[in-house]
């Protein structure tokens, strides 16, 4: 387990959540003493399962996430039309 500064990490942040991503945890440390400690978000079952059918060849990932584009509201009025009303 590596250790880190305050400092250190904020300047290089990116670098060392990349690190914590991989797997790896990570000590935060004020004045060389523990404050925190960053280690990998869980994995859900989904995930889990996910990962052991792709590893067995029984399943193909993702080659570009879903995105979900949120449909259009139509109110019937105007964004324009609702600005107007509300500085009046």
């Amino acid at each position: 387990m590596s250790s880190v500064g305050i400092r250190e990490l904020k300047n290089h942040l990116s670098a060392h959540l990349t690190l914590v991503k991989q797997g790896g945890e990570l000590t935060v440390t004020e004045h060389g003493k523990p404050v925190a400690m960053l280690v990998p978000f869980p994995r859900s079952e989904a995930q889990k399962t996910l990962d052991e059918l792709v590893a067995l060849g029984l399943a193909i990932p993702p080659s570009n996430p879903v995105r979900v584009t949120p449909r259009p509201i139509n109110l019937g009025i105007g964004v324009s039309d609702l600005v107007a009303e509300q500085r009046r």
